[in-house]
């Protein structure tokens, strides 16, 4: 099996994938001083929870905008799985797609990744949304070659800093607001759910609706990260939702560079 790991600003995620089905997956914060032995320690008990061994990681796979956070993921590799590690976007596992942008050496791994998995997944003009530490949405064409995008700050990141920047509003937790028509909140709670939530979805709508006007073609509309379904539910601008779109090209880039194809 495949041991792919997507390594983000926020948490880094490892995944066991055989062929192109996910098995199981992990999630632990990022943090770039965190040694191989410690990511050693951690995994093998999961690994052992879900039933597996050590063994049976065949290959593994690294994507990261944590350049910090990479060699010790090698040494991982490399030390307790036995397997050097393939590096998204170096030889022999090149993005493979045409990045047709001013700077496409500054283009984050995992925007890469997630348009070659949205590719393949889905035909057509693409934009892909990433519901991470910062919001990001890339523009694929018919023929899979990157185009372009936008970066917005992530949801939490906008919370967080309304929360630090005012003393007298409270943390709260994201959520669909109770009432699924009113926007006037009759508390700070509900006042603050509401701007963040629906604040979100009128940017997200109003940016894919600018968006497709600059194609000028249909575009089909893929959302990743683990609060589009929670947005889903009050907007129609998604046209589908693949929670483990870069787990799921990072599988497939193994696969070309590995088996061929």
């Amino acid at each position: 099996m495949l041991l792919a790991i997507d390594a983000g600003n926020t948490n880094i995620v490892f995944a066991l994938v055989d062929g192109r089905e996910i098995k199981t997956r992990w999630r632990i914060a990022t943090d770039p001083r965190r040694t191989a032995d410690e990511y050693a320690v951690w995994l093998s008990q999961l690994l052992t929870l879900e039933g597996y061994q050590r063994s049976d990681v065949d290959g593994v796979i690294i994507s990261t905008v944590v350049p910090r956070a990479l060699h010790n993921l090698e040494v991982l590799s490399s030390k307790y799985f036995g397997h050097d590690a393939l590096i998204a976007g170096r030889p022999p596992v090149e993005w493979g797609v045409a990045l047709d942008v001013d700077e496409p050496q500054s283009l984050g791994a995992d925007r890469a990744v997630n348009t070659i998995a949205a590719h393949a997944l889905h035909h057509g003009d693409l934009i892909v949304i990433d519901f991470g530490t910062a919001t990001t949405l890339d523009v694929s064409d018919f023929n899979g070659a990157y185009k372009g995008g936008i970066i917005a700050p992530g949801i939490n990141l906008s919370l967080d800093a309304l929360v630090n920047a005012a003393a007298k509003l409270p943390r709260i937790a994201i959520e669909a607001p109770k009432d699924h028509v009113g926007v006037i909140g009759r508390n700070t709670v509900d006042q603050m759910n509401i701007g963040i939530y629906w604040g979100y979805i009128a940017m997200i709508e109003g940016l894919v609706s600018r968006m497709k006007a600059e194609i000028g073609r249909p575009a089909k509309v893929v959302a990743t990260g683990g609060l589009a379904t929670l947005f889903e539910q009050h907007t129609i601008v998604f046209d589908a939702i693949e929670p483990d779109l870069t787990i799921q090209g990072l599988a497939l880039m193994w696969e070309r560079a590995h088996i061929g194809g």
